[in-house]
């Protein structure tokens, strides 16, 4: 397992997915104040293992916060409740048992939410209805850690993120697909000029990832909570079409941007996602940081500043 910090006094947190997109940015920001112990797959993989073995690991490190940063995008849907739901399900029977005082602090999904009305800016309070495996496997563990929590089993903590952008975003991501294919070199005898993606008529809310890391820390760190699940999101919805616009001009691409490939089918049918994130700003005292601008310079240069 990684180092951990022997600063007096900080915080013990137990990092699952810190070598991830999203986990990689909450080790750096909570490397700073709190004494991290952030396990390896290889060490210790949260699908695979048992409540026991889990128990067991509690036991050891005795941790105030535990925050998992795992979870699957993609795949059949028994790999995604595996990964998503199931992991959780893991999660609060060990916590609940090994470490009842330790916050517990999951990410969650926008996709949870299912359409949204163009123009409205969704809540943590509003209808919740998945249209895809992805969303229902995330919802469902939204639900075991809302279920624990009111039942005084765990002290457990949902961010619903939404699209998270910035330094190291992944390929299975539309912008992160985007600045893959641009830096893809000319295919011989190809369309020269030409970026194909899928449809780009959707609205997105892309939130910095480093803002994603510093509301995972505001909730980690937060004294009592009177709620449980809370929006991570810019509170800004943007075209897909401009946030594409946006990677081509960066890279410095003059070609065409053709819609010709299939959406991915975990957001095909949402054409509209905004988040409202006042709860956060009340309650965990975050806001984003980040505008898209410079978020997409960072996805393009890599840059973590």
């Amino acid at each position: 397992m990684t180092e951990r910090s022997e600063d007096v006094g900080q915080p013990r947190v137990l990092l699952f997915g810190a070598s991830g997109f999203i986990g990689g940015h909450v080790r750096r920001t909570l490397g700073s104040v709190a004494a991290l112990r952030c396990p390896r797959r290889d060490e210790f993989d949260l699908v695979r293992c048992e409540v026991d073995e889990l128990g067991a690991l509690l036991r050891a490190e005795r941790p105030d916060v535990v925050v998992n940063c795992t979870g699957r995008l993609a795949g059949g849907t028994h790999d995604l409740v595996r990964a998503n739901t199931g992991v959780t399900a893991k999660l609060v029977d060990a916590v609940a048992k090994e470490a009842p005082d330790a916050r517990l602090v999951r990410l969650g999904s926008a996709a949870e939410y299912g359409p949204v009305p163009p123009g409205h800016a969704v809540t943590e309070s509003d209808p919740a209805a998945p249209i895809s495996g992805y969303g229902v496997s995330q919802l469902a563990a939204t639900r075991l850690v809302e279920l624990a929590a009111a039942a005084g089993r765990v002290d457990g903590v949902v961010l619903r993120v939404f699209n998270p952008i910035g330094p190291g975003t992944p390929e299975e991501t539309l912008l992160g697909r985007a600045a893959a294919l641009l830096r893809q070199p000319p295919v011989p005898g190809g369309a020269a000029g030409d970026l194909s993606l899928g449809s780009l008529a959707a609205y997105r809310d892309f939130v910095d990832v480093r803002d994603v890391a510093s509301a995972v820390a505001a909730a980690a760190l937060a004294g009592t909570l009177a709620e449980r699940v809370f929006n991570v999101a810019s509170g800004r919805a943007v075209s897909a079409r401009e946030a594409v616009r946006l990677v081509a001009e960066t890279a410095g691409f003059a070609g065409k941007i053709r819609e010709d490939r299939p959406a991915p089918e975990r957001s095909a049918d949402v054409g509209w996602m905004c988040g409202d994130i006042r709860r956060a700003g009340r309650l965990l005292g975050w806001t984003p940081s980040y505008d898209l601008e410079g978020s997409v310079k960072a996805i393009w240069s890599g840059g973590l500043d």
